[in-house]
């Protein structure tokens, strides 16, 4: 069964699991502690492959995301590095000036992944 056929209803459950939780307790539990419901149990243990290889893939994407957001201050300075190359007065409004939409657009990404502190796991945007 491809991941396609994944049913995000249950996806969205397995990402919010606390799978370590359960593996000390034998208790189905969200990352906040929470209990999930009967209902909500019931729905988990009718997981089938497609949606456990869609949670997989969930995670994949959300790890590279973090690994992004981890390496963003080393990018920033690897981005910034041939505009201050340019510049006798080396500050980040002169950098800024030389850039194109498109370059402005990338180091608006980039600063913003070194503001923002890393969202947390959450299926389907990532």
């Amino acid at each position: 069964m491809p991941p396609s056929e994944a049913r995000p209803e249950i996806v969205a459950l397995l990402c919010d699991a606390n799978f370590q939780h359960f593996r000390e307790t034998d208790s189905w539990s969200r990352r906040n502690g929470r209990s999930f419901t009967q209902e909500e149990r019931t729905l988990i243990f009718q997981a089938t492959r497609a949606d456990l290889e869609e949670l997989k893939i969930q995670h994949s994407r959300y790890m590279e995301y973090l690994q992004t957001h981890e390496e963003a201050p080393e990018a920033i300075q690897l981005f910034l590095a041939p505009f201050m190359e340019q510049l006798d007065e080396k500050n980040l409004g002169n950098a800024h000036a030389l850039m194109a939409e498109d370059e402005r657009a990338e180091f608006d990404q980039l600063l913003k992944l070194m503001i923002e502190p890393a969202l947390p796991f959450t299926p389907y945007t990532f």
